[in-house]
């Protein structure tokens, strides 16, 4: 019997409590990542409203989104582009402060990895309260690019990030969500 996608990421998406902190159920999708049919799976669902489409370059959010971001990259065709902490890129960067729970972070990519009026989708794997994507998008913006999707595995709806990039303008599409924190 096929098992829906839902029922896939399910069992591949391991919950692992009090991690980082007492309270919070950490969705680690490493497992997914592990397992070859999840793993595709997902990429696929992640790609297919985009394939046939012209996307210029896919654009990960340090750390999964690279890994979800190349698998992307490789199915559209696309280029991909490292949107990384400050200090990480060799070459001359632009730059976005963005808030964390307990103060500032900063983020870069290359200020050439993207051309204006360029079509790119954004990806991480998982969006919470939408602070680290809602700077990526800034980001990208700043240098001129078209953000044609944010796109994530995992939704934590009751966090508010994707209403956070909705309301930027940004169309965002998930695969799975988990309520609470």
């Amino acid at each position: 019997m096929k098992r829906t996608l839902e029922e896939t990421l399910l069992e591949s998406i391991r919950t692992i409590p009090d991690y980082p902190k007492p309270g919070v159920l950490f969705r680690d999708i490493t497992t997914l990542l592990g397992n070859a049919r999840a793993f595709r799976r997902a990429i696929d669902e992640l790609v297919h409203p985009y394939a046939g489409n012209k996307i210029d370059k896919i654009a990960g959010i340090e750390a999964r989104g690279f890994i979800l971001g190349g698998a992307m990259a490789h199915q559209l065709s696309s280029g991909f582009v490292p949107i990384r902490k400050k200090g990480k890129l060799p070459h001359e960067t632009v730059r976005v402060a963005y808030s964390l729970e307990y103060g500032l972070d900063e983020m870069e990519m290359h200020v050439d990895a993207v051309a204006p009026g360029e079509k790119v989708i954004l990806v991480d794997d998982l969006i919470a309260t939408g602070g680290t994507a809602e700077a990526a998008c800034r980001l990208l913006h700043q240098i001129g690019a078209d953000i044609v999707a944010a796109c994530f595995v995992i939704d934590l709806p009751d966090l508010g990030g994707r209403a956070r990039l909705e309301a930027m303008g940004v169309d965002v599409r998930t695969l799975i969500s988990f309520e609470g924190e």
